[in-house]
């Protein structure tokens, strides 16, 4: 069995992570999707999973990569470049999308107060909850078929529930994409960096606690 090579993994998580922010920016900030943005952008990033988790994990985003590191499933020498991956997707998708598909579409930006604590809840519940899922089903169940799937419902699972609230990002990428595309302020994208990363590392802990055994007499 072959090992894919650093170049293919980050290529990996540019085109995986690509994909999503952009079916993101289309469905959902354009609006193209409407009411099924979200299951479109939960297909996405299945489909992206299952396409590429063989040979880089499947990451799409600078908090899992984070997380997973903090597990030991990531490498000192591969975080930074996945990383770099990860956000120079986000970036240049969002500016071939505005320049491709936005046309006559005007961006809002997201009206967040000076300091939401809805926003922070929604970004630091959504990213635990995702990392929490991917911790289990990705890294402790080897052969589980539906991983991509649990992964993906997740996200479906946020977007829907807290994406009026936060825009659901969930995802330091997708959070890049927001700010070069416009839909979120360059001052207020700390709402969305911030309890990404803490609920990222958060998950890791809780993972920990609950993978805790003890030796049971026979």
């Amino acid at each position: 069995m072959t090992t894919p090579t650093s170049n293919a993994k980050m290529a990996s998580e540019f085109i995986g992570t690509f994909f999503l922010t952009m079916t993101i920016f289309i469905a959902a900030v354009l609006g193209s999707g409407g009411s099924l943005a979200p299951f479109g952008i939960a297909a996405t990033l299945m489909v992206m999973i299952y396409a590429l988790g063989h040979i880089s994990g499947a990451h799409f985003n600078p908090a899992v990569s984070i997380g997973l590191f903090l597990r030991g499933a990531c490498s000192k020498d591969e975080l930074p470049l996945y990383l770099a991956a990860q956000l120079a997707a986000g970036v240049v998708a969002g500016l071939i999308g505005v320049n491709l598909f936005a046309g006559d579409v005007t961006i809002t930006a997201f009206e967040f107060s000076e300091i939401s604590n809805s926003v922070l809840a929604a970004e630091f519940l959504f990213t635990f909850a995702l990392m929490f899922v991917i911790l289990h089903v990705a890294t402790e169940q080897d052969g589980n078929p539906f991983y991509g799937a649990a992964i993906a419902f997740t996200v479906l699972a946020g977007a829907i529930t807290v994406g009026g609230i936060s825009g659901g990002s969930f995802n330091p990428a997708v959070t890049s994409m927001l700010m070069v595309t416009g839909k979120l302020a360059v001052a207020d994208c700390w709402m969305h960096l911030l309890p990404q990363l803490i609920g990222a590392i958060a998950a890791v802990y809780a993972y920990r606690f609950t993978m805790t055994s003890e030796d049971v007499e026979e």
